[in-house]
């Protein structure tokens, strides 16, 4: 049997799903880096830019609503969060070679999932105003 005739009944490890999303939240960062800029300088340029900044989230730019920006800053805050733990993760399995076992890595790579999810649940509750 070909193997990449049958890829729909293969199922990644959670250390995988981790593998690529690193990757992933690496490259989104990257990508989403003139967004990242963009938002600093007019946040901390003037009372006026910041007001704009501000209403840029609230009621959006032209075309672009309020909630696609508040979108887009959701997924930096995820890629950020799960890039920085799956990063705290792959240097503690650099330093302790107790920590580079098959059940090591299916426990920090669900805990890293969890991890990251909760705390882009609780910051992007804070960013849509829930409390």
């Amino acid at each position: 049997m070909n193997a990449f005739t049958d890829l729909t009944t293969y199922r990644l490890p959670p250390a995988g799903i981790v593998s690529i999303l690193h990757r992933v939240s690496g490259v989104l960062m990257f990508l989403l880096m003139p967004f990242i800029i963009w938002m600093f300088d007019t946040s901390l340029s003037s009372d006026y830019s910041f007001a704009k900044f501000k209403a840029a989230f609230n009621t959006g730019i032209g075309f672009a609503p309020g909630w696609f920006f508040k979108l887009v800053a959701l997924a930096l805050i995820w890629a950020y969060l799960h890039h920085f733990i799956a990063g705290l993760r792959h240097l503690w399995m650099d330093v302790s070679h107790s920590a580079v076992t098959k059940e090591f890595g299916h426990s920090s790579a669900i805990f890293t999932l969890a991890a990251s999810i909760i705390l882009t649940l609780v910051l992007g509750a804070k960013l849509f105003g829930l409390y």
